[in-house]
């Protein structure tokens, strides 16, 4: 397997600063040294930028881990060093809530939509054969002359459907049709779901929602979730060929990845993504991990065998120890590798001996990728994507606007959390010392030499003083309820805090509005609140921009000339995932009950409802529902069906039953339809009526049959 960021085909060789042969390896990269000085220079400066930051993820994730850290001192009378992990069943409660708003319906929450605006693709257009039939008939009779009924560019703007609708191209009319007969064709909504389908193809290829779980643990843990992508990606399916020998199929698909926030290092001065002129990501590679590089479009064989000839370079940081739980610092076998993805200045470019295509001669600056390892340049190329981006995408938990990393809910609770272990230490120590017998001896009262130790049925010896006065035991205050009481206050003020109610995540003995399913219904509405905010960040921050590089990427190495004509819209669902799991179908279901009058209907899309009712039902639409057209078309051999079933007669089998003559089948003779009652008067009817029966004769039981009593 191997990754690519770029198919060769795609990326000109001159964009790559090549190593002539016979040159000497070395020699070149001690001429690219302001390359690899340029990249070093902007990692230390972010490394050291990044300091506040490390310590406040070092204190969330041993707040998660349940772990006292360096600075936290114990005094010596101090028993207990219970930590409640409170701050863990917080983090994990809103990276579920995250993870079932994103993952709610069956589809990834990325949607592509026609633009509202005027597109270079026919948003509907129609055909209705009767308007055809009767123009031709106008046309043979010399009534009328036919009108016009396609514009001329009406085919150069049908998309896909250009080529199956070329037999009917002088019956097409522009926008929907409005008879029953018409048949309306949407060419920009199929585009659209075209495109669609590919990106959610191409992320379900890719395990995107297991990345975009990571993502999601590190924001509600840190504050930040970090999402890099799309690279082109070469992914091996298995097969076998008819010998048995194993010939695997390669096919080249968008691949996502989470990137540890404690490996991502960007541009310090920036306050989001979109600001960054540089981001460097930290990899810690083996040797077979460094040699594999070599498989990758553009990267240089030589220099990447010259770095592991100079041996290991891996420096650990301080808190990665913290993170492995490892007071040591070992020797450790790795090399370490920075990516560069950012502007660089031309002119230090070009010292690199990178050739610049003529188009950036202008510039001062350009768009690379950059590889380095131990001052060796594995990999130097122009920004392969086209329009240029950097492909990372940094999603806050809680937005700090004057910071690039956002706040996470560790961090939010992380007072509450001190609290509530110092009043647990409390707690506990108290019991401990309440729940045994301080115990005094006045030795001058007993029998010297006498065992001092207290156990059950002692007897002590005294040789004077009154009863009573040898041995005291004295009991210790008791303020276990008190240091609780301030242990639960603490854990009411996380709630607040965080704004993630204990009620959210399973704890019980809520009481007022929450002891009924419509009370709870409305507290779990509120709580939702916060992850509405958090969930409109992930739209905005990561699966909008996610969704336009998909696109991008789409159009740049998988080309089709139908969607190149529209400017597709790039529509993230996870604020609407949210909605469908509240109230969603809910409001769909009494929307349609509103609109039940026969007058409301021709204003109301009943498709566009029934595809959101599936939707919020966890189905799949376009599996169970048909587009308006093929609806038209089942609607229409629904109907033909019906009509060459044979109608119910009325009446007996042999016709109408004779007016006088009882139905044996119940229906009372006459013209009565089948089911019907007749009414009091009409040939039939057998039913009580006061004292006449409505003029027939009552009904004689036949003989043998048991008497029913009278009603009274």
């Amino acid at each position: 397997m191997a990754i690519v960021d770029k198919p060769e085909d795609y990326l000109p060789d001159s964009n790559t600063a090549s190593l002539e042969e016979g040159d000497d390896v070395a020699q070149e990269n001690l001429e690219m040294d302001g390359v690899v000085g340029w990249v070093e220079s902007r990692y230390s400066k972010s490394n050291t930028w990044r300091d506040q930051d490390e310590e406040r993820w070092l204190k969330a994730y041993r707040n998660y881990r349940g772990l006292y850290g360096p600075d936290t001192q114990f005094t010596d009378k101090e028993k207990s060093q219970a930590f409640i992990k409170i701050t863990k069943t917080k983090v994990l409660a809103a990276y579920a809530q995250i993870v079932d708003v994103l993952f709610a319906g069956s589809k990834f929450p990325i949607g592509i939509e026609p633009p509202t605006v005027t597109m270079n693709i026919q948003d509907s257009v129609h055909f209705d054969p009767k308007e055809v039939n009767e123009e031709k008939i106008s046309e043979v009779d010399g009534s009328k002359v036919s009108a016009t009924i396609a514009r001329p560019d009406i085919m150069d703007r049908l998309g896909p459907l250009k080529e199956d609708l070329s037999r009917i191209e002088d019956d097409l009319r522009p926008g929907p049709g409005v008879t029953p007969t018409s048949f309306t064709y949407e060419p920009a909504k199929m585009v659209a779901r075209g495109m669609e389908k590919l990106i959610h193809d191409q992320l379900e290829e890719s395990d995107a929602s297991k990345h975009l779980r990571n993502v999601a643990f590190e924001m509600a843990l840190f504050g930040t979730g970090i999402l890099k992508g799309p690279f082109a990606y070469d992914k091996e399916y298995p097969r076998w060929n008819e010998e048995g020998e194993y010939d695997p199929l390669f096919k080249t698909i968008p691949k996502v990845e989470s990137v540890s926030i404690w490996d991502f290092y960007p541009d310090p001065d920036a306050r989001n993504i979109s600001e960054a002129e540089y981001v460097i990501q930290r990899h810690r590679m083996s040797r077979t991990q460094l040699r594999a590089l070599k498989n990758r479009p553009h990267f240089r064989d030589e220099s990447i065998e010259l770095a592991i000839e100079y041996g290991v370079n891996y420096r650990p940081e301080h808190w990665e120890n913290a993170l492995e739980d490892n007071d040591q610092n070992p020797d450790i076998n790795r090399f370490e590798v920075l990516e560069y993805w950012g502007m660089i200045d031309l002119e230090t470019a070009e010292k690199a001996d990178m050739d610049i295509p003529e188009k950036y001669f202008d510039r001062d600056q350009v768009q690379v990728n950059i590889w380095i390892c131990n001052g060796q340049i594995l990999r130097l190329v122009i920004n392969p994507f086209t329009p240029s981006r950097i492909p990372f995408h940094a999603v806050p938990y809680e937005v700090n606007p004057y910071s690039f990393f956002g706040v996470g809910l560790a961090e939010n609770m992380e007072d509450t959390q001190e609290i509530m272990n110092g009043f647990m230490r409390m707690a506990v120590d108290n019991a401990a010392l309440s729940s045994n017998l301080l115990i005094e001896i006045d030795e001058t009262n007993l029998v010297p030499g006498q065992d001092l130790s207290v156990y059950p049925g002692k007897i002590f010896r005294r040789q004077a003083g009154a009863p009573g006065q040898a041995i005291f035991g004295t009991k210790f205050p008791n303020v276990t309820n008190e240091c609780l009481m301030m242990f639960d206050k603490a854990r009411q003020l996380s709630d607040e805090a965080t704004g993630m109610p204990s009620y959210s995540h399973g704890m019980s003995g809520v009481m007022s509005v929450g002891r009924t399913a419509s009370g709870m219904s409305m507290l779990m509405g509120a709580a939702a609140q916060n992850i509405k905010a958090v969930v409109r960040n992930m739209d905005d921050y990561m699966l909008a921009p996610l969704g336009q590089a998909l696109f991008a990427f789409n159009m740049q190495f998988n080309f089709d000339k139908d969607v190149a004509k529209g400017n597709l819209e790039i529509i993230p669902r996870g604020t609407e995932s949210l909605m469908r799991n509240e109230v969603r179908s809910q409001r769909l279901l009494q929307f349609m009950q509103l609109t039940a009058n026969p007058a409301m209907a021709p204003f109301v899309k009943y498709d566009y409802i029934l595809r959101e009712m599936a939707a919020s039902m966890d189905l799949d639409e376009d599996k169970i529902l048909n587009d308006p057209r093929e609806a038209a078309i089942q609607a229409q051999m629904m109907a033909e069906i019906a009509a060459m079933m044979p109608q119910p007669q009325q009446g007996g089998p042999e016709g109408p039953m004779p007016p006088g003559v009882q139905d044996p089948t119940g229906n009372g003779g006459g013209n009565i339809a089948p089911g019907m009652a007749p009414e009091p008067g009409a040939p039939g009817f057998a039913g009580g009526g006061g004292g006449d029966n409505g003029g027939q004769q009552p009904q004689q039981a036949p003989q043998g049959a048991p008497q029913q009593p009278p009603m009274v």
